[in-house]
């Protein structure tokens, strides 16, 4: 039976991370996870560029029922950290924008990296093995696998939540708390894209591709970046951002004109440009064929100069102030991240052990911590992962 120091279940970010660093500092790991290939939602991220990190996060980018729990863990593994470890290893990146940095190269850089630590550190990686029982003996656990019975002092649950079931996700981190006696806060996706299904669904299909500069709203929280449509409804960086604080029922307050008082700007084109046409203005803002799917369904395009007040004000309503109510998202199929998980008043912020059972401990996506779209949710991976590390 094999016996070791630490276990970690789950080769995504967070395990990785925990893996070697736990590893160098002497521990005996064993690496497990049910899938045929590590670290499969790094490969897929950022379009294949892995936006590994952002520049600028800080405990304001993440949501928790428990704000404070991720402070001590980000503030001991910075994104500095995770940058000097990519500078070291000869990764090119740059930043996109916003301090989002991506590999110029491929995702596959950064898991190649974290592999090539955990090899050094000399971690021993089990894929293709799945975990059937897991039992607390008086030091340590029992688990059940494929690859037999192993015994351990530490288990790390690095599981991740249940987005993206086609890699790989599922519920078994949640089955595991709940086991030794933890709660679970109700899950949902985040940073997803919306669906839509009344008659604004044919605007949508419509502008399918067209990309826009906006500000979105909803709950007092706003996002200033692209919205795109789709053939089901909406998406794009500012769609994904905001979904993590909308509910179902909630309306989006949509500014597609962030730039300008949309009111004043049509005012200031009817007293200069009387005779143009709406959707020929409207068309130096957007697309032409945004501008005159607006027209055609929003209001009657005619010259300015032909528009009551009344008339003006209402289109700059329909601009400035886009409302609509989302009839659900796509679902965990599409989300980046999983609201929601272990309920952090039951971990220790300082070692990610649990308060519950000795010797448990869980990083990563797992718990109730979820980060804003821009690589956000790899530093909590990273940070989250180095902190139980320094303990397991």
């Amino acid at each position: 039976m094999p016996v070791t120091e630490v276990v970690i279940i789950g080769a995504g970010a967070a395990g990785l991370m925990c893996a070697f660093t736990a590893a160098a500092r002497g521990r005996q790991v064993m690496l497990i996870d049910h899938a045929n290939k590590a670290g499969k939602k790094i490969l897929m991220s950022g379009g294949g560029r892995c936006n590994f990190t952002n520049m600028y996060s800080e405990p304001g980018n993440f949501l928790s029922q428990n704000p404070h729990f991720c402070k001590s863990a980000l503030a001991r593994y910075s994104q500095w950290d995770f940058i000097a470890m990519v500078a070291k290893h000869g990764v090119p990146y740059h930043e996109k924008k916003l301090g989002q940095l991506f590999c110029d190269n491929k995702s596959s850089d950064i898991l190649g990296m974290l592999l090539d630590e955990c090899d050094q550190a000399g971690v021993s990686l089990h894929l293709d093995t799945a975990i059937q029982h897991i039992e607390k003996l008086e030091s340590g656990y029992l688990l059940q696998a494929t690859l037999g019975q192993i015994t351990c002092q530490s288990l790390v649950i690095a599981t991740g939540g249940l987005s993206i079931p086609t890699l790989g996700a599922t519920g078994f981190g949640y089955q595991v708390a709940r086991q030794f006696g933890h709660q679970v806060l109700p899950t949902r996706a985040g940073l997803v894209p919306f669906t839509i299904t009344d008659q604004l669904k044919e605007l949508c299909t419509e502008l399918s591709g067209t990309s826009v500069d906006c500000l979105v709203s909803c709950n007092e929280q706003s996002f200033r970046e692209n919205i795109l449509f789709t053939h089901r409804g909406l998406s794009g960086p500012a769609i994904l951002q905001i979904s993590s604080f909308w509910n179902p029922g909630d309306t989006l307050h949509i500014n597609l004109l962030p730039d300008h008082d949309a009111l004043d700007w049509l005012q200031q084109q009817q007293a200069e440009r009387p005779n143009s046409e709406l959707k020929t203005l409207l068309g130096e803002l957007f697309t032409k064929k945004m501008a005159n799917l607006l027209a055609e369904h929003w209001f009657v395009s005619k010259p300015m100069k032909q528009y009551t007040p009344a008339e003006l004000a209402e289109v700059a309503q329909k601009l400035g102030d886009w409302r609509l109510v989302p009839a659900g998202t796509e679902g965990y199929r599409t989300a980046e991240v999983t609201l929601g998980g272990v309920d952090t008043r039951e971990v220790s912020s300082k070692t990610m052990e649990s308060l519950k059972s000795p010797g448990l401990y869980f990083i990563g996506e797992v718990l109730d911590v979820s980060g804003h779209l821009g690589g956000f949710n790899f530093q909590w991976a990273w940070a989250s992962g180095y902190a139980a590390a320094q303990f397991a």
